[in-house]
């Protein structure tokens, strides 16, 4: 069993490792939505060749359908019963591609594939808060029919609250911002907070669940958010997505949509004057239950390392609800700030005798305080002197006003504060 010791050959799977279907005519592409007057194999999907172990797929409606049609319960607990039906155990896989270019010249890119066998464990449920965590468990088989693995890769986490007061919205250049939420949009309203594999912050968004008979399905509004592994490690000619999710239960499993808006921008908070949107894509992820996999490997990593993960998340919720705006100076997968955090994880989870929780959480502590630049956060809300107002460009897919916010320009980078009330454009 290996938990993290590949983690700097296949970089986070995250989810880079994949089953590519290379094809040289337009009758081998598999994509609904392939460019098909174009001819060759340059949009083939990209991604890796390796190949997972055989699996068994869950075929009857699950238990947690079932709870989920129960007639006579609250909203609420249906709701809840939505987000709970996500976890478990899958087959998923990754589907992304650009169906429109909005500039010049524009030639589509490759498509993107990948797979995983993932176990979305609850790591707490209060009632009116879920946490969710993706821990990927995969093995291998080679061209000799050999398996190798497993292999255990902490993924993404997602954060559900219902009726949050606030939220958590992506400025770019590795910028977030803590935003009010208006009591509108809160009555009814879950938030979904999304974190990167090492729990620091990805991106947010704010909806009702609809449940429709057998129909149950989560569509928050378009926001903004870094880029993914997928994207950053071979193109840097863009800066954010402005997208969306939907997240919709099925019999089975679930499946998760998105449809981003690929964009330049000037500054931080602040799109490209001239021609910011560079494309669309639409990516399709289906989660697919399996049965009879062997799911220990992760277990023992998602117990042997809690320590780590529960200080991890600690540390990083107290930064967001201390500071309004969170400066990271860098981004933590690709600029690699991650790889302390993974390899303490390791040495705790295989630490004899245990080590206390108190120095965990100091090296916790020490490590994440060294994502943050030199300045501490909470100099952010310092006196205004240096602050100069001005007005900041509203992404082009909302229809709510511009507001005013704070530009602080003694840090070398800009960094955007709110003057009064925000709206969550974002």
């Amino acid at each position: 069993m290996k938990f993290t010791s590949l983690l700097l050959s296949f970089t986070l799977l995250c989810p880079a490792i994949s089953a590519a279907a290379d094809s040289n005519t337009t009758e081998d592409r598999l994509y609904t939505f392939s460019w098909y007057f174009q001819d060759g194999s340059p949009l083939s999907p990209r991604g890796g060749s390796t190949r997972g172990t055989t699996v068994q797929l869950v075929t009857e409606p699950t238990a947690e359908w079932h709870a989920l049609q129960e007639p006579g319960i609250t909203q609420l607990e249906r709701d809840r019963r939505a987000i709970l039906a996500m976890a478990g155990e899958y087959r998923v896989s990754f589907d992304f591609i650009e169906t429109t270019g909005f500039v010049a010249a524009y030639k589509p890119e490759r498509p993107y594939r990948s797979w995983g066998t993932e176990k979305v464990y609850v790591v707490e449920d209060t009632g009116r808060d879920i946490v969710l965590q993706h821990l990927l468990v995969m093995s291998f088989t080679d061209k000799d029919g050999k398996t190798h693995g497993p292999h255990v890769t902490k993924h993404w986490r997602q954060d559900w609250r219902y009726e949050p007061t606030d939220q958590l919205v992506y400025l770019g250049n590795n910028t977030w911002q803590r935003i009010q939420v208006p009591a509108e949009r809160q009555r009814g309203h879950w938030r979904q907070t999304v974190y990167q594999v090492d729990d620091s912050p990805r991106y947010s968004g704010i909806a009702q669940w609809q449940h429709l008979g057998n129909y149950s399905s989560w569509n928050d509004e378009n926001g903004w958010r870094p880029l993914p592994r997928r994207e950053y490690s071979v193109r840097s000619d863009y800066d954010v997505l402005i997208g969306n999710n939907r997240h919709t239960i099925t019999p089975t499993g679930w499946t998760h949509e998105q449809h981003n808006l690929k964009a330049k921008l000037y500054e931080t908070g602040k799109l490209a004057a001239s021609q910011p949107i560079l494309g669309r894509e639409s990516g399709f992820n289906r989660y697919e239950r399996i049965t009879g996999y062997d799911w220990s490997a992760g277990d023992h990593y998602q117990e042997s390392t809690k320590p780590v993960w529960d200080a991890v998340r600690s540390k990083w919720q107290e930064l967001i609800n201390t500071t309004e705006i969170l400066q990271l100076r860098g981004s933590p997968d690709k600029d690699n700030l991650f790889i302390p955090i993974y390899r303490y994880a390791r040495e705790v989870a295989e630490a004899t005798p245990p080590i206390p929780a108190e120095e965990i959480r100091q090296k916790v502590e020490e490590i994440i305080d060294s994502y943050l630049p030199p300045a501490a956060p909470t100099t952010l809300r310092s006196s205004k002197k240096t602050l100069q107002k001005r007005r900041i460009q509203q992404a082009p897919y909302t229809s709510e006003p511009s507001v005013s916010r704070w530009e602080s320009t003694d840090r070398g980078s800009a960094v955007i504060y709110e003057n009064g009330r925000e709206t969550p454009a974002h």
